[in-house]
């Protein structure tokens, strides 16, 4: 089965992520088949920096996000419906 999930990156003590679908036995950081995005959280507020339309081609022939690609998601979603003030 796919999953969507994160997959360290980053040197030690300077974390970052990627969102990455892979297949569900592989290990954390070991072969994937897509990047979709990337999470930061050492910036204030976190950044997330998503291709939706690929997530949502992922989720549609079947990749299963995690826990936390999951959380992700809804910010980010939330985040683009909310317009910029200017």
């Amino acid at each position: 089965m796919l999953k969507i999930r994160l997959a360290r990156a980053g040197a030690k003590k300077k974390v970052s992520y990627r969102v990455v679908v892979t297949e569900g036995e592989r290990s954390r950081n070991g072969r994937f088949v897509e990047i979709l995005g990337s999470y930061n959280p050492r910036r204030n507020p976190p950044e997330v920096a998503l291709d939706q339309e690929r997530v949502a081609y992922w989720m549609g022939v079947g990749a299963q996000p995690s826990e936390t690609v999951r959380s992700l998601l809804q910010k980010a979603s939330r985040a683009q419906a909310i317009p910029p003030t200017a």
